[in-house]
């Protein structure tokens, strides 16, 4: 049973190599733009708020088809107290290889709401939609919108359930065996 109950927590102590000392963090001369809140240490900590509110605002802003997606979620991270690594982590959800199947995705959630005024004859190449982007972009973007707000509200409520469940079989786990 120790080598079970070490490996439940074996993520959170990784994670915690890779998350930087706070000293660190204040002699960073680039972060003094962000402000004296980003020394905040619930921004930095994983607890199980910290991480709900990272996944609502990583995979948010992994939806949203804008260049510099790590920099909003960095600034979207501080005033909801989410977990700044984990938060721009999670924008790399939409990577070069699974963008278009992303955005296109959002594209077709956004035309249920908006329609669609683009012909049929989808192409996946950049030529197709730089000649129809002035017809795909409101579409596109109220699909992504739609989309992150929907996938990040649900991973927010996941994270806080599946934590809440493996605090309680943790719990069950460290008391003793009941006497017969």
């Amino acid at each position: 049973m120790a080598t079970f109950n070490y490996s439940l927590s074996m993520p959170k102590r990784y994670f915690k190599k890779l998350i930087p000392n706070p000293e660190k963090l204040k002699s960073n001369k680039t972060l003094a733009i962000l402000g004296s809140k980003i020394y905040d240490q619930d921004l930095w900590h994983l607890n199980r708020r910290s991480v709900a509110k990272a996944f609502f605002v990583g995979l948010f802003w992994a939806c949203i088809p804008i260049p510099f997606q790590m920099l909003a979620a960095v600034f979207c991270a501080v005033p909801f107290k989410a977990n700044i690594p984990l938060s721009i982590s999670l924008v790399w959800v939409t990577n070069p290889l699974t963008m278009p199947f992303v955005f296109y995705g959002n594209y077709l959630v956004g035309t249920l709401f908006v329609g669609s005024h683009t012909d049929k004859a989808f192409q996946m190449s950049i030529e197709w939609i730089w000649d129809k982007i002035d017809h795909i972009w409101l579409p596109l973007y109220v699909g992504s919108i739609t989309t992150g707000f929907i996938i990040g509200a649900l991973s927010y409520i996941a994270i806080l359930v599946l934590w809440r469940l493996h605090v309680i079989k943790r719990w069950k786990l460290r008391r003793p065996p009941k006497k017969k």
